[in-house]
């Protein structure tokens, strides 16, 4: 019998919470690998009158621990089992820098379920050198195919600066009318453009950036471009980014798009494209996390890719078992691979990695 178990979330998508119980084990499984090794044990699915829990042993929780476990992406609750009918909650400690409704409000055709945008997120942060700092904060993501940014508003809720790139215009225009609306009507303190940069008296992209001021206490930057992601190096320093986060077009409704190839209907040549500049970009130590759909793209020629940039991939344990049907056209996965630290061989390079002193060495 397991001695704590997580309460899975309801979803809205009904598809979504058919899954949710196999990815949120997965997800629990990176935690128990990373941050809480050796401190959790036997995660498992369960469950408590009739409703769906992970369930995991553990001899005792700390308040890191809690911390930690509260921001699973599906957790509703995190209970203590104290006997066989009976069960001791666990008062959580989410990352809430923003509201909820920053990620729940905008709806539009193609949006990306946010529970597994945060699965995402999290998995590709416990997967780089910085997985302890989690729940610090002090961390800087991208996302280079940010469309009208659930992952970036997801990274900003846990304190992060954030970072983007789409070739989409309207989706550019759409996320920065929203963000702005969304911080005037919260009454907080903001300051953000949208600029235009030009080489060589030329317009070559836009750019929205700035900083906004979290619960009163955090400044982060925010600086989403509108270009393409072929280019990013061209508008990010490089080494400047502790994780990289991409939801890939799944090619049913829209294909991947670059300026050079046009519209392609499988990722793996923007993904080709694209990887070598996204790796420059990458901390040593960072992570970069992907999603894409399985019926247009092998997983082994998606890892080719990111092995072929200098990446290893993560592709064992609970790595290899986040595949979940979205509809009958799109079956999707999640790929994620490591940045070797600097003098450490790409092959050497594993899901635990060593624990840095802080976000302030960063």
């Amino acid at each position: 019998m397991p001695t704590h178990v997580l309460l899975i979330a309801p979803s809205a998508n009904r598809v979504y919470a058919e899954a949710a119980l196999g990815l949120t084990v997965a997800e629990v499984s990176v935690f128990a690998q990373t941050v809480l090794a050796g401190r959790i044990h036997n995660v498992a699915a369960t469950t408590i009158a009739g409703l769906p829990c992970v369930g995991f042993e553990a001899a005792e929780l700390s308040t890191r621990d809690i911390a930690l476990l509260s921001n699973v992406s599906s957790t509703y609750a995190l209970f203590a089992v104290v006997g066989p009918d009976l069960l001791r909650p666990i008062e959580q400690r989410r990352l809430a820098w923003f509201d909820d409704d920053l990620i729940t409000i905008p709806k539009y055709a193609g949006k990306t379920n946010e529970q597994f945008t945060h699965l995402l997120l999290n998995v590709t942060l416990l997967s780089s050198a910085w997985a302890s700092s989690l729940v610090e904060g002090g961390l800087r993501v991208l996302d280079p195919l940010c469309g009208r940014g659930t992952t970036l508003n997801q990274a900003l809720v846990y304190g992060y600066d954030v970072a983007g790139i789409d070739l989409d215009s309207k989706d550019f225009e759409a996320y920065g009318a929203y963000l702005r609306t969304y911080l005037r009507r919260k009454r907080i303190k903001h300051n953000l453009d949208t600029i235009p940069v030009r080489r060589n008296k030329r317009l070559v992209a836009r750019r929205l950036t700035g900083s906004v001021l979290a619960r009163g206490e955090r400044t982060l930057s925010i600086d989403v471009v509108h270009a393409d992601t072929t280019a990013a190096t061209e508008f990010f320093k490089p080494a400047s980014f502790h994780a990289i986060v991409a939801d890939t077009p799944y090619g049913v409704a829209h294909g991947s798009r670059t300026v050079a190839a046009g519209l392609r209907r499988s990722p793996v040549q923007l993904l080709a494209d694209a990887v070598p500049g996204w790796a420059r970009l990458l901390r040593p130590g960072g992570a970069l996390g992907l999603s894409w759909n399985v019926h247009v793209a092998r997983r082994s020629d998606a890892a080719q890719v990111l092995a072929d940039a200098g990446l290893t991939v993560l592709d064992e344990g609970p790595y290899s078992q986040f595949q979940h049907r979205v509809d009958a056209a799109i079956t999707r996965d999640i790929l994620v691979a490591v940045k070797p630290s600097a003098g450490q061989p790409a092959a050497e390079a594993t899901a635990a990695q060593p624990e840095p002193a802080g976000p302030a060495d960063a």
